[in-house]
Parts: structure tokens; C-alpha cells; sequence
């Protein structure tokens, strides 16, 4: 009789060492035709990239998509436009040139759940591009899932996402003595008028409007394109 228990288990252990190995080889095969064009990934951005739409569907279901709205008529103590910033090539970019466009503004990071975002900001980049100008800023600050060079995030950005629109060097977002200086301002009440909104996670967003007013603050798993974002261009 044990002989013949061992040999049922043995053959319930292999059935299930078969079946995990195939479902394991099946999301692998999946993993690899979803990133058929990328290029220079680890396997853990492959797999963020391949997943992305299901994250983002359960970061959704859980509710995690805030926002918070700005009245048009509070105007910024200092004034957007007198801001100024390092691109990741390290030319520097002056703020003054945004003036009559939105302007939307998101802390990014390669290694992130919500990096698949960085395609869906380049179609709105495109797409509104007379009258938005989206800024990628790359953030080591969540999790530490920006930890490449600046040469590395532009390179990365750029083959796998097609990134054209001005990303700024990498720097930190979050409050403390680092803090990048455009998000200083965009989480100081005493600077931008009436917010303190820092960002939760990386992939948050806000939308400064054609007057430099901060108008909008989206959560992370509000997607680039959007229906809530669209509705706050299109204002």
C-alpha cells in the first residue's frame, strides 16, 4: 500500500511540476512578443511592460485614482514662468518658453508598474502638441526604481517608448532638502497658490495651465490618456 501512495503523490507532484512549468513558459512566450521591439530591458521592466494593463486595471479597481482641482482664478505667488531646470542632456531649460501652452508634469521612473505609462505620455505629447508640452521627471525617490544615469533613463526612454518630449535630469520630487526645484513649487501653497499635494508614488501628474496657474493634481493610476486628463486639457 505505501508504495503505491508514493507513487499517486509522486504522479500528483509531477502533473503539478508540468502544469506550473507550462503557465510559467506561456507568460515567459507572452512576455517576449509583448516587448518584440524593446530594447537593452531587464526582465523585470519586461515583465512591468508585458503587465502594465493589468496593473493598472487593479490599482484602479483598489480605488487609488485621486485627483484634486484647482478654481482658475487662484493666482501663484511666484510665478511659474521664473523656474528653470536642467535636461537630461544638461542644456538648460527655461520656463518662460512654456507660457501659453498647458503644461503637464509627471516624476518617472524605469523600474515602476506604471513605466508602460511613458508610451501613452508620448501619444498625448503628440497629439496636443499645439497646445501641451508634457516633462518627464525621472526620480530614484519610490522604491528606488530610477536607479540609472542620466544617460541611461534618455537611452531607455528613447528605444523602448519612442520618448521625444523634454525630460529633465534626474533629481528628487520629494519634499526634503534635494527637492527638484519645479516640484518645490509645485507642492508649496506659498509658491504655487493653494497646494501642498506631493506626489504619492511615482507616474503622478499635474497640469499647470497657459497662464501658469497649477490647475490639476492626478494620482498615478490615472493613465496619461485618460478621460480626466483629456477633460483638464481640453478646458
Amino acid at each position: 500500500m505505501k508504495p503505491l501512495k508514493n507513487q499517486k503523490k509522486y504522479r500528483g507532484l509531477k502533473i503539478v511540476f508540468v502544469v506550473v512549468s507550462l503557465l510559467v513558459l506561456s507568460f515567459w512566450g507572452y512576455v517576449e512578443i509583448a516587448n518584440r521591439n524593446s530594447k537593452n530591458m531587464t526582465g523585470r521592466q519586461k515583465v512591468l511592460k508585458a503587465v502594465y494593463p493589468l496593473w493598472i486595471w487593479w490599482a484602479n479597481k483598489r480605488g487609488k485614482g485621486t485627483k484634486k482641482l484647482l478654481a482658475p482664478q487662484v493666482i501663484p505667488a511666484i510665478s511659474f514662468y521664473s523656474l528653470k531646470d536642467t535636461l537630461i542632456d544638461g542644456t538648460e531649460f527655461d520656463f518662460e518658453k512654456l507660457k501659453g501652452k498647458k503644461v503637464l508634469l509627471v516624476n518617472t521612473a524605469s523600474d515602476c508598474g506604471y513605466t508602460g505609462q511613458y508610451d501613452d505620455l508620448q501619444k498625448l505629447s503628440e497629439k496636443y502638441k499645439d497646445k501641451l508640452v508634457v516633462i518627464g521627471f525621472p526620480a530614484n525617490d519610490f522604491k528606488e526604481q530610477e536607479k540609472g544615469s542620466n544617460e541611461e533613463i534618455a537611452a531607455f526612454c528613447k528605444m523602448n517608448f519612442g520618448v521625444s518630449f523634454p525630460l529633465m535630469k534626474k533629481s528628487s520630487v520629494k519634499k526634503g532638502l534635494w527637492q527638484n526645484p519645479v516640484f518645490q513649487w509645485l507642492t508649496d501653497p506659498a509658491k504655487n497658490g493653494w497646494s501642498s499635494q506631493q506626489p504619492s508614488w511615482n507616474f503622478c501628474k499635474y497640469i499647470v495651465d497657459e497662464n501658469g496657474r497649477l490647475t490639476n493634481y492626478f494620482a498615478s493610476t490615472v493613465e496619461p490618456m485618460g478621460k480626466e486628463i483629456i477633460n483638464a486639457i481640453n478646458q
